[in-house]
């Protein structure tokens, strides 16, 4: 179930990153942005690139620590997904003015991943085998346990 796991957390965040690295350009305000806001497509190109780092973390290393990881940026994704389309909350600090009342394919296939990556790191965070991390590679009798298999 492991491995299931990782994989669903990683194609999830891979599905938000590849969305959002996609409408970044969309998000640009041009010439006409207020000052002290953070661009959209900055903010979309950010959370592409820390969904897709939190996915390659997961995969690399199936730890607590990792799947707290992918879980906060999944979880959040989709949170802002759902709130920036049913809310016109406006300008929140530096945060554009993001109101998208409109549901599309892309907008889907992103919520979807989001949500997936965020439920199966929730599991994942949860199940993980916690004695693995805490295991020393390197125990009083020498031999190491590297990929010990439980």
């Amino acid at each position: 179930m492991g491995v299931l796991l990782r994989i669903l957390v990683a194609a999830g965040l891979a599905a938000d990153a590849y969305v959002h690295w996609v409408f970044a350009p969309d998000m640009d305000p041009g010439p006409n942005a207020p000052s002290g806001v953070i661009p959209g497509d900055v903010l979309f190109q950010a959370q592409a690139i820390v969904a897709a780092v939190a996915g390659l973390l997961v995969l690399a290393w199936a730890r607590r620590w990792t799947y707290a990881i992918a879980f906060l940026v999944a979880a959040s994704a989709v949170g802002a997904l759902l709130l920036y389309y049913y809310v016109d909350v406006g300008r929140l600090g530096p945060i554009p003015a993001m109101h998208d009342p409109s549901w599309y394919a892309e907008k889907t296939i992103s919520g979807v991943g989001e949500g997936v990556a965020a439920l199966a790191a929730l599991i994942g965070f949860f199940t993980v085998n916690r004695n693995r991390e805490d295991e020393d590679p390197f125990p009083a009798n020498g031999t190491p346990q590297f990929d010990r298999m439980r």
